[in-house]
Parts: C-alpha cells; structure tokens; sequence
C-alpha cells in the first residue's frame, strides 16, 4: 500500500513540470494566435499570459495523474471576429498542438546540451526533462484526435463541405463517450505508441545533425 503511494508521489513529483508546461504552452497558443488573427476574446479573459494560474483547472490537472485524463481550461474564442473564420479557427485549433511539438523539441535540446558539457545530471533531472518531452508530444497528439471538442475536430470540422460539417458537430454530445471508450480501451496505444516513437525520432534525427 505504502509502495504504491510512493511510486505515485513520486511520478507526481516527477511529471507535475511537464504536465504543467503542456497545459501552459498549449492554451497560450491558441490564446496568442486567435488575438493575432483579430479575436480579443482571450485578451479580455486573461489568457495572454504564461501564468498557470490562468490555464491550469487543478480537478483537470489531478485527473491526468489518477486516470491519465485530463483538461485545462479551454480558451474561448469568437470565430466571427476573424478576417477567415474557418481558415484562421483552424490556425488557432494548430497552434496547440504545434506548439507543444516545439515544446518537447526544445526540452530534448537543452537535455543533449547539458549532456555534452557533461552537465552532472540526477536521476530525478533525467526523469522530470524526458517527461516534459513525453508528456508535451503526447499532448499534441492527443489534441489532434478528430473527437468534439478536441483540437482535431476543429480542423476536421472547417475542411467539411458545409452539411458534413454540420452533421459532425452534432457528434459532440457524445464526445465523452467516446473519449471514455477510447481511453479505457487498447485503442489508443496503438495510436500513440507509434506516433510518439516516430515524433520522437524526428526530433533525435534533427537534433543529431545539428548537435
């Protein structure tokens, strides 16, 4: 009993940084994009800011930690004040995930650097940097599955021919469902295993050339 509150303090420890990043980086993305594209929605809700208080919803944050699904606080934006709402809505459902890519890549660069100048690592160190890549690729993919509300959606939603689109919206009332499926199931690892390996071997590849 006590070996299982320890083990799970102590990936609390470890991944609270990289989860944490992943929720700031992610909603101050589409925050930062849609009030550049002309919505000052997110300006107005204080969202503008790199500040967890602003993105972090802690019953989310602890949700990814007991059943390993969570939510941060999702940026509200008005499509209608765009110049191209449905060019720019999917700008902004991108910028998310793109920006947690860059995120993960980013982490694995300072990590080899720090390795090459023999940075005198800890385990916990090692730990927490290759969870914020984890977590910050995985967080990517998983805002691009095509399930309401999620990212993909958005995207899948504004390149449908106008009916289509409309009949896909109405899927959202079962979003849950299906996200509680597709999590309680193998299914998903059979989409973020391979996935992950192969982002994460990009980035090692390019990482490499440059290093």
């Amino acid at each position: 009993m006590f070996d299982d509150i320890g083990g799970f303090l102590t990936t609390l420890i470890a991944g609270l940084p990289g989860i944490v990043i992943a929720m700031v980086v992610h909603e101050y993305a589409h925050a930062r994009v849609a009030y550049a594209l002309g919505d000052y929605t997110p300006q107005l809700q204080g969202r503008l800011t790199l500040n967890p208080a602003a993105h972090v919803d802690p019953i989310g944050l602890l949700m990814l930690f007991i059943v390993h699904f969570g939510w941060a606080k999702p940026v509200q934006i008005n499509p209608m004040n765009f110049s191209n709402p449905r060019r720019d809505d999917i700008l902004v459902s991108l910028a998310g995930p793109a920006s947690n890519l860059i995120t993960a890549f980013i982490a694995l660069i300072i990590l080899v650097l720090l390795a090459k100048i023999d940075f005198p690592f800890s385990d916990g160190v090692l730990v927490v940097f290759n969870l914020i890549i984890i977590y910050n690729i995985n967080f990517a993919i998983f805002n691009m599955l095509p399930i309401p509300p999620l990212d993909g959606s958005h995207i899948l939603r504004n390149i449908l021919p106008y009916e289509l689109a409309r009949g896909y919206e109405q899927l959202e009332r079962y979003s849950f469902i299906f996200l509680i499926i597709i999590i309680a199931t193998p299914v998903l690892s059979y989409v973020f295993v391979p996935l992950q390996r192969f982002i994460f071997g990009i980035f090692q590849g390019i990482v490499n050339i440059l290093l």
